[in-house]
C-alpha cells in the first residue's frame, strides 16, 4: 500500500521545525499543543519513522525529520504556487523591506520563508537599518515597507508587538561595574541610544559612549570583549550574550512598540499581500 502524505500534517510539521518551539508553532497555526504532537505522531506513523524529539530547549528534528523537512518545503510550495495560480491570486514582482538589523535575526527568516512559500514568484529585497535611516528610506521611496520600532505610548493597538529593551553584556563580563560605564549604542537618534543615556543621566550614573554604529555586527563585536555594554530590545539578545539584572543598580529602560511603515510610492496587490503577511505573523514570533 502506497503511503499517502497529507498536506496539513506537513504544513504543521514544517511549522513546527521552523519555530522551533511546540508553543510557538501553536499559537503560529492557531491550534494546541497537544493537537500538533497528535498530528506530529500521525506523520510519524505515516512514514514508520520517528521525526523529532523533545528536550529542554524546544524541538530537535532526527536525521529522519530533517530529511522529510526538505520534502515537505518542497511539496508545499509547489502545493501553494499551484493553488494561488488556478485560484488567479498568484502574485509576482519585486519588495524593497526594511528591517532593524536587531530584529532581522529573529524575525526574518520565519516572516520570508511563509511569504516565500505562499508566493514563490516574488523577490524581497530587504535592507536592514535602524529605525531613523529606514524612515528617511521611505520618505524618499528607496524603501516600499518597513517594520520599525516606535516610542511605546497608551495607543498601543497601532503596534504589532511591544519588546522591552534591556541591558546586555558578554557573559561572566563585570563591564556594567567600571566607571564611567563604557556604551556601545547604535546612533544618537535612535530609541536604545536615546534610552541608555537618559535614564543613566537621571540618576547620575556616569558614563562614555565608547562605541556608537548603525552596525549591529560591530555593537555586538565590541559587547562580547567584554569592554562595554548595550541596549538591545529583549527578543534580539543573542544567546550568546545575557541580559544584567537590574540587581546591579542600572536604571529600567522603557519598552518600545514594533509596527508596520509603507512609503508614499502606490500601493500594489502585492505590497498590500505583504503587508497583511506581516502584521498576521509578526506578533506570533
Amino acid at each position: 500500500m502506497t503511503t499517502q502524505l497529507d498536506i496539513d500534517l506537513l504544513r504543521n510539521f514544517a511549522a513546527i521545525a521552523e519555530a522551533g518551539v511546540m508553543s510557538r508553532a501553536a499559537d503560529r497555526v492557531g491550534r494546541t499543543q497537544a493537537a500538533l504532537s497528535q498530528q506530529v505522531k500521525r506523520l510519524e506513523i505515516a512514514v514508520q519513522q520517528t521525526l523529532m524529539i523533545r528536550t529542554g530547549r524546544g524541538i530537535t528534528l532526527t536525521l529522519q525529520g530533517e530529511r522529510l523537512l526538505q520534502h515537505a518545503q518542497k511539496i508545499l510550495r509547489t502545493h501553494d504556487e499551484a493553488v494561488a495560480e488556478l485560484m488567479g491570486v498568484s502574485l509576482s514582482g519585486n519588495v524593497r523591506f526594511g528591517c532593524p538589523d536587531d530584529y532581522a535575526r529573529v524575525f526574518l527568516p520565519p516572516l520570508l520563508q511563509s511569504f516565500s512559500q505562499q508566493h514563490p514568484q516574488v523577490f524581497v529585497e530587504v535592507i536592514c537599518a535602524p529605525t531613523p535611516r529606514l524612515l528617511e528610506q521611505l520618505d524618499d521611496q528607496a524603501l516600499d515597507i518597513a517594520i520599525v520600532s516606535m516610542p511605546d505610548s497608551p495607543q498601543r493597538d497601532q503596534f504589532l508587538r511591544r519588546e522591552p529593551f534591556v541591558w546586555v553584556c558578554a557573559k561572566g563580563s563585570t563591564a556594567y561595574t567600571l566607571d564611567p560605564i563604557q556604551l556601545a549604542l547604535s546612533d544618537v537618534d535612535t530609541l536604545d541610544h536615546q534610552a541608555a543615556t537618559s535614564r543613566l543621566d537621571k540618576i547620575g550614573r556616569s558614563y562614555r559612549v565608547a562605541y556608537a554604529s548603525g552596525s549591529m555586527t560591530g555593537l555586538t563585536a565590541v559587547v562580547r570583549s567584554g569592554q562595554a555594554i548595550t541596549v538591545l530590545t529583549q527578543t534580539a539578545v543573542p544567546p550568546d550574550l545575557q541580559v544584567i539584572p537590574l540587581s546591579t543598580g542600572l536604571p529600567k529602560l522603557p519598552s518600545v512598540g514594533i509596527t508596520v511603515k509603507t512609503g508614499r510610492s502606490k500601493s500594489s496587490r502585492l505590497l498590500k499581500s505583504f503587508e497583511t503577511h506581516i502584521r498576521s505573523v509578526l506578533p506570533t514570533l
